[in-house]
């Protein structure tokens, strides 16, 4: 699956993600666009998943007849995400077509 990483995505995600082609939108020359123009550009450029640490997207984007799955993380933070990567692992490998998806992380 082709990946697209938001701008807060902790990029150390990356190499967990095996199998998976991963660009940042930074690297795409898209992290001035605001979510919705995102997701657009980001389906027709052909990536299959966007992984965010935005929430929110759940309630401000209409996600039925998209191509593209979301999967949002509640943390920002590396040292706190990285115990749990798995969890962002396996919900980016679930993701299916118009999908969203939040992936809980637990406070330690």
């Amino acid at each position: 699956m082709r990946v697209l990483f938001d701008q807060a995505t902790p990029v150390p995600i990356r190499k967990f993600l095996i199998g998976h082609a991963v660009r940042t939108a930074a690297q795409e020359h898209w992290d001035t666009l605001k979510n919705g123009d995102l997701l657009l550009v980001a389906e027709r450029a052909g990536f299959d998943v966007f992984l965010t640490t935005d929430k929110n997207m759940r309630y401000q984007q209409n996600m039925a007849g998209r191509t593209i799955a979301v999967v949002a993380i509640g943390v920002q933070q590396w040292p706190a995400l990285q115990p749990h990567v798995a969890l962002v692992v396996a919900a980016v490998n679930a993701a299916t077509p118009g999908s969203f998806t939040e992936v809980d992380i637990p406070v330690e």
